[in-house]
């Protein structure tokens, strides 16, 4: 059988979240949905799975929670990779601790897969940064991209104190998986003074929808059971060392310093001399 997963976002003032989760919560797990929603103050941020008809109820439900704006993304898969249906409240809905950034009422511009495509065609002469991980980055990111070694988006701020004075007036182009991240990420850069930001709109997700692979090395990480697509938005073989949780590809579980359980080529050196 055949299942649909939805990830979404929106940034919008939501007032009454006790209820709205319980409500939320309450019909979800009446139509069978499994995921996880997270809601706060400026808006919500959901992922969730089931069949055809789950996720069509689901949709359809929206406009009752007074939900309008979720633009999904959506992929398949033989499983629903998720266990349970979890809705959550937190103070942000993806965490950055910036309490000055409105992307409501303040976002900053967006550029479509095809345009950016266009610029890397063209050789023009633009930053494109990445705002995920440091483990997301090493699964794949677009070719000369950069990578500012975080681990969590919390660090993206004091990492961006870093970059280059040249760059205020050159076009960068932040990208993130699905777009939440550079919601937040593109208008901080503003802030700091960086003239022509941009945010790619739909992330690597709608990337590869749009313009497949081009430009684009390797698979994208994914936060649910499956860690990895590829450019077809289908789960790879990739898996997570049990160890470090950095993703594994299945080139790389092929290789003697991998250890089901035990270790893989990103935290094989810390294991001394195995046998």
């Amino acid at each position: 059988m055949e299942y649909l997963n939805l990830s979404g976002y929106q940034f919008k003032k939501l007032t009454n979240l006790e209820t709205l989760r319980e409500d939320l919560k309450h019909y979800c797990r009446e139509i069978g949905l499994k995921g996880s929603i997270l809601l706060s103050h400026e808006g919500i941020n959901a992922f969730v799975a089931g069949p055809q008809e789950v996720i069509d109820r689901f949709q359809a439900s929206l406009e009752r929670f007074n939900l309008l704006k979720l633009n999904f993304k959506i992929s398949y898969s033989d499983n629903i990779p998720f266990k349970r249906m979890l809705v959550k409240i937190k103070p942000e809905i993806i965490s950055m601790g910036e309490k000055d950034i409105d992307p409501e009422m303040h976002p900053a511009p967006y550029i479509s897969p095809e345009t950016l495509k266009q610029w890397i065609d063209e050789d023009k002469d633009i930053v494109i940064l990445d705002t995920r991980n440091d483990y997301e980055v090493h699964l794949g990111k677009f070719k000369n991209a950069v990578d500012l070694n975080i681990d969590h988006f919390r660090k993206f701020p004091a990492a961006c104190q870093n970059l280059p004075s040249e760059w205020k007036n050159k076009p960068i182009v932040t990208y993130c998986t699905g777009g939440i991240r550079c919601e937040k990420a593109a208008p901080y850069l503003q802030s700091l003074g960086f003239n022509d930001v941009y945010q790619l709109d739909g992330g690597i997700l709608s990337y590869f929808e749009k313009c497949d692979k081009t430009h684009f090395e390797g698979e994208c990480f994914v936060f649910d059971k499956r860690i990895a697509v590829d450019n077809t938005l289908a789960e790879t073989a990739t898996i997570q060392c049990y160890q470090c949780r950095m993703p594994v590809t299945a080139e790389a579980q092929q290789s003697e310093h991998y250890r089901i359980r035990e270790y893989c080529p990103s935290c094989y050196p810390n294991q001394g001399e195995k046998p």
